[in-house]
């Protein structure tokens, strides 16, 4: 699927990783409809970034856990664009707790930002897609599902079950509708991070560095673009994977 003139939904893409696969999208000609959670985001600064490109955008407030707005965001934008080419999921939280110590609510919270949202936005996609004969939906999952994480285990049930939801997704909506899912490792650090903590995520790497937004961005793009992937993950993590 060529870029250009698509329509692409991100969910979550008003800051961090989601803007800057929203940017990069943008200025390879993409029109950008994007959801947002709370007003103090910089919601109005990455749509004007994004109408600099010289393409559409349109932001809506949107709770991803409720399926009603999910559905209105998706209404919105074919409303405004007259469908939806391609859906990453990329709205997500981060918990930490010991095991012993998660609550029944932040389970919940977990899964249902991580793992819910994406399927609903997927439900709700999903049937303007198979009308129009084609679409492409990204997950982004990172490595908490394939690695253990200590405090981390409601963050990585959720996206060990985005990674799952991904491969059936795949297989249910063939052949016209490409599912695929990312997953980024160190490639933006916290504000508040050390030095030594940044030294130990760059010797986490096989590439002894960090990466950037900008590395999960431009994945996304190759993703859409490649008509022969589908029911996969592709890791961006400079070989963290494999340590």
């Amino acid at each position: 699927m060529e870029l250009k003139d698509t329509v692409v939904l991100i969910t979550g893409a008003a800051m961090r990783v989601g803007r800057a696969v929203a940017l990069h999208l943008a200025e390879r000609g993409a029109h950008i409809a994007f959801s947002y959670y709370l007003d103090d985001e910089p919601w109005t600064q990455t749509q004007a970034d994004i109408k600099a490109h010289g393409v559409q955008s349109l932001a809506v407030q949107t709770e991803v856990r409720d399926a009603a707005q999910v559905r209105a965001l998706v209404a919105a934008t074919v409303e405004r664009f007259g469908r939806v080419d391609v859906l990453i999921n990329n709205a997500s939280i981060w918990l930490k707790a010991p095991f012993l110590e998660i609550s029944e609510a932040d389970w919940d919270l977990a899964l249902d930002v991580n793992l819910k949202g994406p399927f609903l936005a997927a439900q709700a996609v999903a049937p303007h897609m198979l009308a129009q004969g084609r679409g492409v939906i990204l997950n982004i999952t990172d490595l908490s599902a394939f690695q253990v994480w200590p405090g981390y285990a409601h963050h990585a049930a959720s996206k060990a079950g985005l990674v799952a939801l991904t491969k059936a997704l795949a297989a249910e909506l063939a052949p016209a509708v490409r599912v695929n899912a990312i997953a980024p490792g160190t490639v933006l650090l916290p504000e508040n991070f050390t030095p030594q903590k940044k030294q130990w995520a760059e010797e986490k790497s096989v590439l002894k560095r960090v990466g950037s937004p900008q590395d999960v961005a431009r994945m996304a793009a190759f993703l859409i673009e490649n008509e022969f992937t589908t029911g996969a993950v592709y890791f961006v993590d400079g070989g963290r994977s494999l340590v």
